[in-house]
């Protein structure tokens, strides 16, 4: 067991994302499932992709627009978004301000499709 301050973390680039970075923030030794904080400074952008496991994600700050499948979000803290396995999804910093969010996801195998 431990407590640590998810600042302080290392922060990784996301590759083909804009002004976009990662930090996992479960331990190297987590079986099951995993936490990552996602930061995106203002005018950030994720492009559209697909996953193939689910995500589930908590907005801690900021706001995004946030497209799933054929849905449109402007998410915002607070906000919960459930993201199934193999779904498009992208999201975009466009509301002058930066945004930030915990995903969680399982540890099975993952294949990121770029669209």
């Amino acid at each position: 067991m431990y407590l640590r301050n998810s600042n302080d973390y290392e922060k990784n680039e996301i590759p083909k994302t804009k002004l976009t970075n990662i930090s996992v923030l479960s331990p190297d030794s987590e079986k099951d499932f995993l936490v990552r904080k996602i930061s995106m400074s203002a005018n950030g952008s994720m492009p559209n992709h697909t996953n193939e496991i689910q995500h589930q994600q908590y907005v801690l700050s900021g706001e995004a627009k946030v497209v799933v499948g054929d849905e449109t979000y402007h998410a915002k803290e607070g906000d919960f978004i459930y993201i199934p396995a193999g779904v498009n999804h992208y999201y975009e910093t466009c509301y002058g301000v930066g945004y930030e969010f915990l995903c969680m996801i399982t540890t099975k195998e993952d294949t990121i499709k770029m669209l």
